[in-house]
Protein backbone atom coordinates (compact mmCIF):
# COMPACT_ATOMS: atom_id res chain seq x y z
CA UNK A 1 0.00 0.00 0.00
CA UNK A 2 1.20 3.39 -0.74
CA UNK A 3 1.83 6.13 1.33
CA UNK A 4 -1.05 8.14 -0.43
CA UNK A 5 -3.57 4.93 0.47
CA UNK A 6 -2.17 5.20 4.08
CA UNK A 7 -3.18 8.78 4.35
CA UNK A 8 -6.74 8.48 2.79
CA UNK A 9 -7.57 5.53 4.71
CA UNK A 10 -6.55 7.61 7.47
CA UNK A 11 -8.85 10.43 6.61
CA UNK A 12 -11.70 7.97 6.28
CA UNK A 13 -11.37 6.57 9.66
CA UNK A 14 -11.09 10.34 10.98
CA UNK A 15 -13.66 11.68 9.00
CA UNK A 16 -15.99 8.51 10.72
CA UNK A 17 -16.14 9.68 13.97
CA UNK A 18 -16.64 13.21 13.46
CA UNK A 19 -20.23 14.21 13.64
CA UNK A 20 -21.11 17.35 14.06
CA UNK A 21 -18.60 20.76 14.02
CA UNK A 22 -18.50 22.14 17.65
CA UNK A 23 -19.77 25.93 17.71
CA UNK A 24 -22.01 28.67 19.65
CA UNK A 25 -20.28 27.80 22.83
CA UNK A 26 -18.96 30.49 25.06
CA UNK A 27 -14.53 31.09 25.46
CA UNK A 28 -12.93 30.97 28.34
CA UNK A 29 -13.96 33.03 31.71
CA UNK A 30 -10.51 33.63 32.52
CA UNK A 31 -8.16 35.38 32.11
CA UNK A 32 -10.89 38.27 33.23
CA UNK A 33 -10.03 41.55 34.93
CA UNK A 34 -12.40 41.29 38.37
CA UNK A 35 -11.60 44.86 39.02
CA UNK A 36 -11.69 47.16 36.00
CA UNK A 37 -14.62 45.29 34.99
CA UNK A 38 -16.41 46.20 38.31
CA UNK A 39 -17.28 49.83 38.09
CA UNK A 40 -19.95 49.42 40.99
CA UNK A 41 -16.70 48.63 43.21
CA UNK A 42 -14.10 50.47 42.07
CA UNK A 43 -17.30 53.42 42.83
CA UNK A 44 -17.66 51.96 46.31
CA UNK A 45 -14.24 51.65 47.00
CA UNK A 46 -13.32 55.50 45.99
CA UNK A 47 -16.59 57.37 48.08
CA UNK A 48 -15.76 54.80 50.91
CA UNK A 49 -11.98 56.76 51.42
CA UNK A 50 -10.08 54.05 49.70
CA UNK A 51 -8.98 55.26 46.33
CA UNK A 52 -5.58 55.63 47.53
CA UNK A 53 -5.77 51.55 46.89
CA UNK A 54 -6.67 51.42 43.74
CA UNK A 55 -3.44 50.46 42.52
CA UNK A 56 -3.03 47.82 44.95
CA UNK A 57 -7.00 46.71 44.14
CA UNK A 58 -6.01 46.87 40.49
CA UNK A 59 -3.33 44.59 40.42
CA UNK A 60 -5.16 41.57 42.58
CA UNK A 61 -8.26 41.96 40.48
CA UNK A 62 -6.25 40.65 37.57
CA UNK A 63 -4.44 38.21 39.37
CA UNK A 64 -7.80 36.96 41.06
CA UNK A 65 -9.47 36.33 37.99
CA UNK A 66 -6.62 34.99 36.23
CA UNK A 67 -3.96 33.24 38.22
CA UNK A 68 -5.73 32.36 41.23
CA UNK A 69 -9.05 31.53 39.37
CA UNK A 70 -7.12 28.92 37.42
CA UNK A 71 -5.49 27.36 40.55
CA UNK A 72 -9.27 27.42 42.28
CA UNK A 73 -10.49 23.94 40.45
CA UNK A 74 -7.91 22.12 42.10
CA UNK A 75 -7.91 23.38 45.75
CA UNK A 76 -11.86 22.91 45.06
CA UNK A 77 -12.16 19.51 43.48
CA UNK A 78 -8.85 18.12 45.73
CA UNK A 79 -10.69 18.10 49.32
CA UNK A 80 -8.82 18.51 52.27
CA UNK A 81 -7.98 14.90 54.19
CA UNK A 82 -7.02 14.11 58.30
CA UNK A 83 -4.29 12.33 58.66
CA UNK A 84 -4.73 11.70 62.30
CA UNK A 85 -1.27 9.03 62.59
CA UNK A 86 1.69 8.96 60.89
CA UNK A 87 2.44 5.26 59.87
CA UNK A 88 4.47 4.61 62.85
CA UNK A 89 0.97 4.91 65.30
CA UNK A 90 2.02 8.63 66.03
CA UNK A 91 -1.13 10.96 66.41
CA UNK A 92 -0.40 14.11 64.13
CA UNK A 93 -3.91 15.45 63.81
CA UNK A 94 -2.53 16.94 60.52
CA UNK A 95 -4.72 18.42 57.69
CA UNK A 96 -3.41 17.55 54.19
CA UNK A 97 -4.19 20.22 51.05
CA UNK A 98 -4.03 20.38 47.22
CA UNK A 99 -0.36 22.05 46.79
CA UNK A 100 -2.59 24.77 44.60
CA UNK A 101 -4.80 25.71 48.24
CA UNK A 102 -1.31 27.03 50.15
CA UNK A 103 -0.24 29.41 46.63
CA UNK A 104 -3.84 30.53 46.79
CA UNK A 105 -3.42 31.50 50.31
CA UNK A 106 0.42 32.47 49.79
CA UNK A 107 -1.08 35.11 47.20
CA UNK A 108 -4.06 36.42 49.62
CA UNK A 109 -1.64 37.05 52.55
CA UNK A 110 1.10 38.30 50.53
CA UNK A 111 -1.22 40.53 49.24
CA UNK A 112 -3.34 42.01 52.24
CA UNK A 113 -6.58 39.59 52.28
CA UNK A 114 -6.02 38.96 56.04
CA UNK A 115 -3.66 41.75 57.09
CA UNK A 116 -3.92 44.96 55.31
CA UNK A 117 -6.34 46.64 57.58
CA UNK A 118 -3.89 46.38 60.96
CA UNK A 119 -0.27 46.47 58.76
CA UNK A 120 -0.97 48.53 55.29
CA UNK A 121 2.77 49.71 56.16
CA UNK A 122 3.52 46.25 54.95
CA UNK A 123 2.55 47.17 51.54
CA UNK A 124 3.42 51.07 51.28
CA UNK A 125 -0.09 52.38 51.42
CA UNK A 126 -1.84 54.74 54.43
CA UNK A 127 -3.69 53.60 57.40
CA UNK A 128 -6.75 55.64 56.18
CA UNK A 129 -8.91 53.30 54.11
CA UNK A 130 -7.65 50.19 54.54
CA UNK A 131 -10.49 48.59 56.07
CA UNK A 132 -12.26 49.11 53.19
CA UNK A 133 -9.55 48.29 50.62
CA UNK A 134 -9.17 44.99 52.73
CA UNK A 135 -12.84 44.22 52.35
CA UNK A 136 -12.75 44.71 48.40
CA UNK A 137 -9.62 42.32 48.53
CA UNK A 138 -11.83 40.19 50.31
CA UNK A 139 -14.79 40.71 47.69
CA UNK A 140 -12.45 39.94 44.83
CA UNK A 141 -10.79 37.23 46.55
CA UNK A 142 -13.91 35.23 47.37
CA UNK A 143 -15.03 35.42 43.64
CA UNK A 144 -12.78 32.44 42.37
CA UNK A 145 -12.15 30.95 45.64
CA UNK A 146 -14.62 31.01 48.90
CA UNK A 147 -13.39 28.51 50.93
CA UNK A 148 -10.11 30.17 51.82
CA UNK A 149 -11.88 33.11 52.74
CA UNK A 150 -12.87 31.39 55.74
CA UNK A 151 -9.08 31.12 57.39
CA UNK A 152 -8.83 34.37 55.55
CA UNK A 153 -11.49 35.77 57.65
CA UNK A 154 -10.79 34.79 61.08
CA UNK A 155 -7.30 35.82 60.96
CA UNK A 156 -7.57 39.36 60.54
CA UNK A 157 -10.83 39.37 62.24
CA UNK A 158 -8.50 37.85 65.90
CA UNK A 159 -5.93 40.71 65.29
CA UNK A 160 -7.37 43.16 67.22
CA UNK A 161 -8.62 40.37 69.98
CA UNK A 162 -5.02 39.56 70.01
CA UNK A 163 -3.71 43.09 71.14
CA UNK A 164 -5.72 43.57 73.85
CA UNK A 165 -3.04 41.14 75.77
CA UNK A 166 0.65 42.48 75.59
CA UNK A 167 2.20 38.60 75.82
CA UNK A 168 -0.15 37.88 72.98
CA UNK A 169 1.68 40.79 70.61
CA UNK A 170 3.87 38.71 68.68
CA UNK A 171 0.38 36.79 67.77
CA UNK A 172 -1.22 39.87 66.62
CA UNK A 173 1.77 41.46 64.22
CA UNK A 174 2.18 37.43 62.34
CA UNK A 175 -1.09 37.27 61.87
CA UNK A 176 -1.49 40.95 60.13
CA UNK A 177 2.09 39.99 58.34
CA UNK A 178 2.41 39.58 54.57
CA UNK A 179 3.86 36.29 55.12
CA UNK A 180 2.03 32.52 54.71
CA UNK A 181 3.85 29.97 56.63
CA UNK A 182 2.11 26.80 56.34
CA UNK A 183 4.73 24.73 58.33
CA UNK A 184 3.66 22.70 61.62
CA UNK A 185 6.10 24.76 63.96
CA UNK A 186 5.60 26.88 66.83
CA UNK A 187 4.60 30.39 66.73
CA UNK A 188 8.10 31.72 67.13
CA UNK A 189 10.01 29.76 64.33
CA UNK A 190 7.02 31.38 62.03
CA UNK A 191 7.19 34.26 60.04
CA UNK A 192 3.48 34.56 59.70
CA UNK A 193 0.37 32.39 61.65
CA UNK A 194 -3.56 32.20 60.67
CA UNK A 195 -5.93 31.52 62.76
CA UNK A 196 -9.15 29.06 64.03
CA UNK A 197 -12.00 29.72 65.90
CA UNK A 198 -13.88 27.06 68.44
CA UNK A 199 -17.03 28.58 69.75
CA UNK A 200 -19.83 25.93 68.83
CA UNK A 201 -21.08 23.01 70.90
CA UNK A 202 -22.86 19.82 70.59
CA UNK A 203 -25.58 20.89 72.87
CA UNK A 204 -25.56 24.74 71.91
CA UNK A 205 -25.07 26.10 68.77
CA UNK A 206 -25.64 29.33 68.50
CA UNK A 207 -25.64 29.72 72.19
CA UNK A 208 -22.91 29.83 73.06
CA UNK A 209 -23.64 30.52 77.45
CA UNK A 210 -24.35 26.66 77.39
CA UNK A 211 -21.00 25.96 76.44
CA UNK A 212 -19.63 23.05 78.53
CA UNK A 213 -15.94 23.10 78.01
CA UNK A 214 -13.85 24.35 80.91
CA UNK A 215 -10.57 25.70 81.94
CA UNK A 216 -8.14 25.97 84.78
CA UNK A 217 -5.78 28.09 85.74
CA UNK A 218 -1.97 26.28 85.58
CA UNK A 219 0.03 27.20 88.67
CA UNK A 220 2.86 29.59 87.92
CA UNK A 221 1.57 30.97 84.77
CA UNK A 222 -1.04 33.06 82.66
CA UNK A 223 -1.69 29.72 81.24
CA UNK A 224 -5.12 27.54 81.37
CA UNK A 225 -5.71 23.98 80.68
CA UNK A 226 -9.20 23.22 78.48
CA UNK A 227 -11.33 20.32 78.64
CA UNK A 228 -14.31 19.41 76.20
CA UNK A 229 -14.80 19.32 73.01
CA UNK A 230 -15.99 21.41 69.47
CA UNK A 231 -18.55 20.57 67.15
CA UNK A 232 -17.40 23.21 64.74
CA UNK A 233 -14.29 23.79 64.85
CA UNK A 234 -13.03 26.30 61.68
CA UNK A 235 -9.88 25.53 60.00
CA UNK A 236 -7.98 23.23 62.41
CA UNK A 237 -5.00 23.61 60.27
CA UNK A 238 -4.16 27.01 61.18
CA UNK A 239 -1.32 27.78 64.19
CA UNK A 240 -3.71 28.95 66.79
CA UNK A 241 -7.74 29.15 67.79
CA UNK A 242 -9.95 31.47 69.54
CA UNK A 243 -11.54 29.42 71.55
CA UNK A 244 -14.73 29.77 74.06
CA UNK A 245 -14.78 27.83 77.24
CA UNK A 246 -16.19 28.26 80.94
CA UNK A 247 -13.46 29.50 83.38
CA UNK A 248 -14.00 29.99 87.43
CA UNK A 249 -15.20 33.53 86.31
CA UNK A 250 -17.51 32.43 83.71
CA UNK A 251 -17.45 32.08 79.96
CA UNK A 252 -13.88 33.39 78.56
CA UNK A 253 -12.03 33.64 75.86
CA UNK A 254 -8.82 31.56 74.99
CA UNK A 255 -6.05 31.29 72.50
CA UNK A 256 -4.76 27.51 71.67
CA UNK A 257 -1.47 27.34 69.97
CA UNK A 258 -1.63 24.32 67.89
CA UNK A 259 1.71 23.91 68.97
CA UNK A 260 3.33 24.52 72.01
CA UNK A 261 6.90 26.80 72.64
CA UNK A 262 8.89 23.65 72.97
CA UNK A 263 7.60 22.44 70.19
CA UNK A 264 5.00 19.74 71.33
CA UNK A 265 1.64 18.41 70.03
CA UNK A 266 -0.70 20.60 72.33
CA UNK A 267 -3.41 18.11 73.78
CA UNK A 268 -6.11 18.57 71.28
CA UNK A 269 -7.57 15.58 68.63
CA UNK A 270 -9.32 16.42 65.38
CA UNK A 271 -11.60 13.71 65.92
CA UNK A 272 -13.12 14.11 61.89
CA UNK A 273 -13.32 16.58 59.08
CA UNK A 274 -16.69 17.88 58.48
CA UNK A 275 -18.41 16.14 55.27
CA UNK A 276 -20.17 19.41 53.93
CA UNK A 277 -22.70 20.44 51.51
CA UNK A 278 -20.24 23.44 49.77
CA UNK A 279 -16.67 25.04 50.83
CA UNK A 280 -15.02 21.67 50.07
CA UNK A 281 -11.21 23.64 50.06
CA UNK A 282 -11.97 24.07 53.30
CA UNK A 283 -11.35 22.27 56.42
CA UNK A 284 -14.00 22.13 59.35
CA UNK A 285 -14.10 19.61 61.79
CA UNK A 286 -15.16 18.59 65.31
CA UNK A 287 -12.42 18.04 68.12
CA UNK A 288 -11.67 17.43 71.82
CA UNK A 289 -9.37 18.80 74.03
CA UNK A 290 -7.59 17.02 76.92
CA UNK A 291 -5.68 19.44 78.79
CA UNK A 292 -4.65 21.57 76.21
CA UNK A 293 -2.96 24.47 77.40
CA UNK A 294 -4.32 28.14 76.19
CA UNK A 295 -3.94 31.74 77.02
CA UNK A 296 -6.85 34.05 78.52
CA UNK A 297 -7.81 37.25 75.86
CA UNK A 298 -9.37 39.49 77.95
CA UNK A 299 -11.24 39.64 81.58
CA UNK A 300 -12.67 35.79 82.81
CA UNK A 301 -16.40 36.17 82.06
CA UNK A 302 -15.92 38.38 79.77
CA UNK A 303 -15.68 36.29 76.39
CA UNK A 304 -18.58 36.81 74.83
CA UNK A 305 -17.49 40.82 74.41
CA UNK A 306 -14.32 39.95 73.43
CA UNK A 307 -15.71 37.63 70.73
CA UNK A 308 -18.27 40.28 69.53
CA UNK A 309 -15.56 42.65 68.55
CA UNK A 310 -14.70 39.66 66.32
CA UNK A 311 -17.77 39.55 64.99
CA UNK A 312 -18.74 42.23 63.84
CA UNK A 313 -15.68 41.87 61.31
CA UNK A 314 -16.45 38.14 60.22
CA UNK A 315 -20.22 38.98 59.77
CA UNK A 316 -18.85 42.07 57.47
CA UNK A 317 -16.73 39.32 55.51
CA UNK A 318 -19.87 36.72 55.38
CA UNK A 319 -21.74 39.84 53.63
CA UNK A 320 -18.41 40.44 51.22
CA UNK A 321 -18.71 36.86 50.57
CA UNK A 322 -22.26 36.63 49.69
CA UNK A 323 -22.02 39.80 47.27
CA UNK A 324 -19.07 38.46 45.77
CA UNK A 325 -20.79 35.09 45.03
CA UNK A 326 -23.33 37.05 43.56
CA UNK A 327 -21.24 39.46 41.62
CA UNK A 328 -18.72 35.95 40.20
CA UNK A 329 -22.22 34.51 39.61
CA UNK A 330 -23.80 37.10 37.16
CA UNK A 331 -20.24 37.81 35.53
CA UNK A 332 -20.46 34.20 34.38
CA UNK A 333 -24.12 34.31 33.01
CA UNK A 334 -23.20 37.71 31.39
CA UNK A 335 -20.34 35.85 29.48
CA UNK A 336 -22.18 32.81 28.51
CA UNK A 337 -25.21 35.20 27.71
CA UNK A 338 -23.11 37.32 25.29
CA UNK A 339 -21.76 34.74 23.02
CA UNK A 340 -24.66 32.10 23.28
CA UNK A 341 -27.22 32.77 20.33
CA UNK A 342 -30.73 31.04 20.56
CA UNK A 343 -33.55 31.49 18.39
CA UNK A 344 -31.43 33.73 15.95
CA UNK A 345 -30.18 35.94 18.24
CA UNK A 346 -27.40 36.18 21.30
CA UNK A 347 -29.53 35.67 24.60
CA UNK A 348 -28.43 38.56 25.70
CA UNK A 349 -30.20 40.24 23.11
CA UNK A 350 -33.49 38.40 23.69
CA UNK A 351 -35.64 40.45 25.87
CA UNK A 352 -36.71 38.07 28.47
CA UNK A 353 -33.18 36.69 29.50
CA UNK A 354 -32.44 40.98 29.37
CA UNK A 355 -35.03 41.41 31.99
CA UNK A 356 -33.59 38.63 34.39
CA UNK A 357 -29.48 39.61 33.77
CA UNK A 358 -30.68 43.03 34.47
CA UNK A 359 -32.63 42.25 37.07
CA UNK A 360 -29.56 40.44 38.95
CA UNK A 361 -27.67 43.45 38.05
CA UNK A 362 -29.41 45.78 40.29
CA UNK A 363 -29.44 43.46 42.96
CA UNK A 364 -25.68 42.89 42.80
CA UNK A 365 -24.75 46.67 42.65
CA UNK A 366 -26.69 47.15 45.78
CA UNK A 367 -25.36 44.27 47.85
CA UNK A 368 -21.50 45.28 47.04
CA UNK A 369 -22.45 49.25 47.72
CA UNK A 370 -23.90 48.42 50.88
CA UNK A 371 -21.42 45.97 51.68
CA UNK A 372 -18.39 48.98 50.90
CA UNK A 373 -20.80 51.29 52.90
CA UNK A 374 -20.38 49.15 56.17
CA UNK A 375 -16.34 48.54 55.24
CA UNK A 376 -16.18 52.58 54.90
CA UNK A 377 -18.11 52.88 58.70
CA UNK A 378 -16.07 50.01 60.59
CA UNK A 379 -12.57 52.39 59.08
CA UNK A 380 -14.41 55.45 60.46
CA UNK A 381 -15.48 53.81 64.18
CA UNK A 382 -12.36 54.51 66.20
CA UNK A 383 -13.03 57.86 65.52
CA UNK A 384 -16.59 58.18 64.84
CA UNK A 385 -19.33 57.48 67.23
CA UNK A 386 -22.22 57.76 64.76
CA UNK A 387 -20.45 55.29 62.43
CA UNK A 388 -19.53 52.66 65.20
CA UNK A 389 -23.01 52.39 65.99
CA UNK A 390 -23.94 52.07 62.16
CA UNK A 391 -21.87 49.47 61.67
CA UNK A 392 -22.86 47.86 64.94
CA UNK A 393 -26.55 47.51 63.74
CA UNK A 394 -26.32 47.42 60.06
CA UNK A 395 -23.96 44.75 60.42
CA UNK A 396 -26.75 42.37 61.56
CA UNK A 397 -29.39 43.80 59.33
CA UNK A 398 -26.77 43.33 56.12
CA UNK A 399 -25.62 40.01 57.11
CA UNK A 400 -29.06 38.45 57.01
CA UNK A 401 -30.20 40.21 53.85
CA UNK A 402 -27.37 39.87 51.92
CA UNK A 403 -26.77 36.51 52.90
CA UNK A 404 -30.17 35.47 52.25
CA UNK A 405 -30.20 36.56 48.66
CA UNK A 406 -27.28 34.44 47.52
CA UNK A 407 -28.73 31.33 46.84
CA UNK A 408 -31.76 32.34 44.89
CA UNK A 409 -29.45 34.72 43.13
CA UNK A 410 -26.74 31.81 41.61
CA UNK A 411 -29.53 29.71 41.27
CA UNK A 412 -31.05 32.39 38.96
CA UNK A 413 -27.88 32.64 37.02
CA UNK A 414 -27.61 29.03 36.49
CA UNK A 415 -30.38 28.97 34.75
CA UNK A 416 -29.14 31.51 32.38
CA UNK A 417 -26.65 28.86 31.25
CA UNK A 418 -29.33 26.15 31.05
CA UNK A 419 -28.38 22.43 31.59
CA UNK A 420 -24.56 23.48 31.49
CA UNK A 421 -24.92 25.78 34.69
CA UNK A 422 -25.73 22.66 36.51
CA UNK A 423 -22.31 20.60 35.37
CA UNK A 424 -19.43 21.09 37.52
CA UNK A 425 -17.11 21.87 34.17
CA UNK A 426 -19.11 25.35 35.34
CA UNK A 427 -18.41 27.56 37.79
CA UNK A 428 -22.05 27.73 38.84
CA UNK A 429 -22.50 24.61 40.93
CA UNK A 430 -19.17 25.49 43.41
CA UNK A 431 -21.13 28.84 43.66
CA UNK A 432 -24.40 27.13 44.54
CA UNK A 433 -23.09 25.14 46.75
CA UNK A 434 -21.33 27.69 48.81
CA UNK A 435 -24.19 30.17 48.44
CA UNK A 436 -25.92 28.81 51.59
CA UNK A 437 -22.87 28.99 54.19
CA UNK A 438 -22.82 32.56 54.80
CA UNK A 439 -26.34 33.04 56.41
CA UNK A 440 -25.48 30.41 58.53
CA UNK A 441 -22.05 30.86 59.59
CA UNK A 442 -21.27 33.59 62.30
CA UNK A 443 -24.89 33.23 63.46
CA UNK A 444 -27.74 32.34 61.88
CA UNK A 445 -30.48 34.70 60.28
CA UNK A 446 -32.61 34.20 63.19
CA UNK A 447 -29.64 35.71 65.55
CA UNK A 448 -29.06 38.26 63.44
CA UNK A 449 -32.63 39.41 63.57
CA UNK A 450 -32.59 39.05 67.47
CA UNK A 451 -29.36 40.76 67.60
CA UNK A 452 -31.02 44.13 65.62
CA UNK A 453 -33.94 44.03 68.14
CA UNK A 454 -31.45 43.84 70.95
CA UNK A 455 -29.60 46.95 69.53
CA UNK A 456 -32.68 48.89 69.01
CA UNK A 457 -33.69 48.22 72.32
CA UNK A 458 -30.33 48.31 74.75
CA UNK A 459 -28.28 50.35 72.15
CA UNK A 460 -29.54 53.98 71.93
CA UNK A 461 -26.18 55.02 69.91
CA UNK A 462 -26.98 52.36 67.45
CA UNK A 463 -30.78 53.20 66.80
CA UNK A 464 -29.96 56.85 66.75
CA UNK A 465 -27.24 56.14 63.88
CA UNK A 466 -29.19 53.88 61.80
CA UNK A 467 -32.18 56.14 62.03
CA UNK A 468 -29.67 58.96 60.40
CA UNK A 469 -28.72 56.83 57.73
CA UNK A 470 -31.91 56.76 56.50
CA UNK A 471 -32.79 60.44 57.16
CA UNK A 472 -29.95 61.44 55.04
CA UNK A 473 -30.97 59.63 52.09
CA UNK A 474 -34.73 61.39 52.36
CA UNK A 475 -35.38 63.59 49.62
CA UNK A 476 -34.07 62.23 46.56
CA UNK A 477 -36.54 59.91 45.39
CA UNK A 478 -40.71 59.44 46.33
CA UNK A 479 -40.59 56.21 46.88
CA UNK A 480 -37.89 55.89 49.08
CA UNK A 481 -39.05 58.35 51.31
CA UNK A 482 -42.22 56.66 51.93
CA UNK A 483 -40.43 53.80 52.84
CA UNK A 484 -38.05 54.66 55.04
CA UNK A 485 -40.43 57.04 56.87
CA UNK A 486 -42.74 53.75 56.92
CA UNK A 487 -39.61 51.46 58.64
CA UNK A 488 -38.33 53.60 60.81
CA UNK A 489 -42.19 54.04 62.24
CA UNK A 490 -42.02 50.30 62.51
CA UNK A 491 -38.41 50.33 64.30
CA UNK A 492 -39.78 52.80 66.79
CA UNK A 493 -42.70 50.47 67.81
CA UNK A 494 -40.55 47.10 68.28
CA UNK A 495 -39.53 48.80 71.52
CA UNK A 496 -43.27 49.28 72.54
CA UNK A 497 -44.99 46.23 71.86
CA UNK A 498 -44.71 42.81 73.49
CA UNK A 499 -41.35 40.80 73.47
CA UNK A 500 -42.94 38.28 72.12
CA UNK A 501 -44.77 39.58 69.05
CA UNK A 502 -41.56 42.00 68.20
CA UNK A 503 -39.55 38.55 67.87
CA UNK A 504 -42.46 37.13 65.43
CA UNK A 505 -41.98 40.12 63.60
CA UNK A 506 -38.15 40.80 63.54
CA UNK A 507 -37.45 38.81 60.27
CA UNK A 508 -39.89 41.24 58.23
CA UNK A 509 -38.83 44.08 59.74
CA UNK A 510 -34.98 43.12 58.75
CA UNK A 511 -35.81 42.38 55.34
CA UNK A 512 -37.45 46.05 55.27
CA UNK A 513 -34.65 47.55 57.00
CA UNK A 514 -31.92 46.26 54.63
CA UNK A 515 -33.65 47.19 51.40
CA UNK A 516 -34.12 50.47 52.92
CA UNK A 517 -30.20 50.71 53.49
CA UNK A 518 -29.27 49.40 49.86
CA UNK A 519 -31.78 52.32 48.59
CA UNK A 520 -30.15 55.01 51.03
CA UNK A 521 -26.75 53.72 49.58
CA UNK A 522 -27.28 53.89 46.16
CA UNK A 523 -29.62 57.27 46.19
CA UNK A 524 -26.36 58.85 48.34
CA UNK A 525 -23.79 57.35 45.83
CA UNK A 526 -26.22 58.76 42.62
CA UNK A 527 -25.79 55.56 41.45
CA UNK A 528 -27.31 55.00 37.84
CA UNK A 529 -29.17 52.01 39.13
CA UNK A 530 -30.69 53.45 42.30
CA UNK A 531 -34.32 54.89 40.49
CA UNK A 532 -34.09 51.13 39.22
CA UNK A 533 -33.92 49.66 42.80
CA UNK A 534 -36.21 52.21 44.63
CA UNK A 535 -39.13 51.72 41.75
CA UNK A 536 -38.69 47.85 41.76
CA UNK A 537 -37.56 46.97 45.75
CA UNK A 538 -39.59 49.34 47.44
CA UNK A 539 -42.51 50.46 44.38
CA UNK A 540 -43.44 47.19 43.76
CA UNK A 541 -42.07 47.51 40.46
CA UNK A 542 -40.96 43.42 39.95
CA UNK A 543 -42.44 40.25 40.80
CA UNK A 544 -41.53 37.53 43.57
CA UNK A 545 -38.64 36.01 40.93
CA UNK A 546 -35.69 37.68 39.48
CA UNK A 547 -36.49 38.66 35.91
CA UNK A 548 -39.88 40.28 36.41
CA UNK A 549 -38.91 43.98 36.38
CA UNK A 550 -41.44 46.71 34.50
CA UNK A 551 -40.09 46.88 31.09
CA UNK A 552 -39.58 50.89 32.03
CA UNK A 553 -37.39 49.69 34.57
CA UNK A 554 -34.05 50.86 32.94
CA UNK A 555 -33.27 47.90 31.72
CA UNK A 556 -30.27 48.74 29.45
CA UNK A 557 -28.47 51.34 31.89
CA UNK A 558 -28.40 48.18 34.43
CA UNK A 559 -26.92 45.00 31.50
CA UNK A 560 -24.63 48.59 30.55
CA UNK A 561 -23.17 48.98 33.97
CA UNK A 562 -22.96 45.19 35.35
CA UNK A 563 -19.58 44.50 33.30
CA UNK A 564 -17.66 46.47 31.18
CA UNK A 565 -15.48 43.77 29.45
Amino acid sequence: MSNDDDAIGAMRHTQAFDTHTVRNQSPEFAPCDLWATDPALREAVVREGGDAFAGHLGDYGRLAGDALYRLSWDAHRDRPRLRSHDRFGHRIDTVEFHPAYHEIMGAAIAQGVAGLSWASQHWALPPVGAHVARAALSFLHHQVEPGSSCPLTMTHAAVPALRREPSLRDWADKAAAAQYDHRDVPMAEKTGVTLGMGMTEKQGGSDVRSNETTVLPLPGGDDYALTGHKWFFSAPMSDGFLVLAQAPGGLSCFLMPRRLPDGAKNAFRIMRLKDKLGDWSNASSEVEFAGARAQRIGEEGRGIAVILDMVMLTRLDCMLGSAAEMRMALIQALHHCRHRVAFGKRLIDQPLMRNVLADLAIESEAATAFALRLAGAVDRAPQDAREAGFARIATAIGKFWICKRAPAFVNEAQECLGGAGYVEESMLPRLYRQAPLNSIWEGSGNIQCLDVLRALQREPVAADALRAELLQATGRHPVYDAWAMAVATDAAAMLTIDPDAAQAGARMLVERLALALQAATLLRADSLLAEAFCRSRLGGGRGMVFGTLNADAGLDTALDRAWSA
